[in-house]
């Protein structure tokens, strides 16, 4: 069904069988039931929060009597971040939690030696995308110091693909 098909089709219905087909998706999509709830009660700090929680144990386990070893999953990361985008959670927000994802990141390969070359490839995706949002939501200058630190510290931590990093930016003049 098209947009156009589906569009005839709402404006025939009635207010009431509006209300029960809306009613209806509620109760049988949690996509929307999660849509709604965001719409209507839009707690964007504490779902950055917890989210920013959820991305750090993947680096940082914390279990109750014993501590885990860190899975380092960047899809966790791009879970939350998809997320964000579907809802409609504001730019900046989306924005500070790509950065959180490279910054913790960088924490835990400050204090850890990284064998797993595809530990520094997924980060430089990240960062790639980071800096490629940022650009088309108009807020790189926002974001600017935040970003030259990531660069920064893939130089100081001496990653393999640090000089990649500096790649992503030449295009930009930034």
């Amino acid at each position: 069904m098209s947009k156009r098909d589906l569009k005839k089709y709402v404006s025939e219905l009635n207010k009431e069988q509006l209300e029960a087909q809306i009613l209806e998706l509620y109760d049988k999509f949690p996509p929307v039931k999660v849509y709604y709830n965001f719409v209507f009660n839009p707690k964007e700090d504490s779902l950055l929060q917890e989210s920013k929680l959820k991305i750090s144990n993947e680096y940082f386990p914390v279990k109750v009597g014993r501590r885990t070893k860190p899975k380092m999953r960047r899809s966790v990361a791009q879970k939350f971040i998809k997320h964000f985008l579907s809802l409609g959670v504001d730019s900046f927000i989306i924005a500070d939690l790509m950065l959180y994802n490279i910054e913790i990141a960088q924490t835990f390969s400050a204090e850890n030696h990284i064998k797993q070359e595809l530990f520094f490839k997924s980060m430089l995706n990240s960062y790639q995308q980071l800096v490629q949002y940022v650009i088309a939501n108009g807020i790189i200058t926002d974001f600017k110091g935040r970003i030259t630190a990531i660069h920064q510290e893939t130089v100081a931590q001496k990653w393999r693909n640090h000089a990649l990093f500096g790649t992503v930016l030449e295009p930009f003049d930034y």
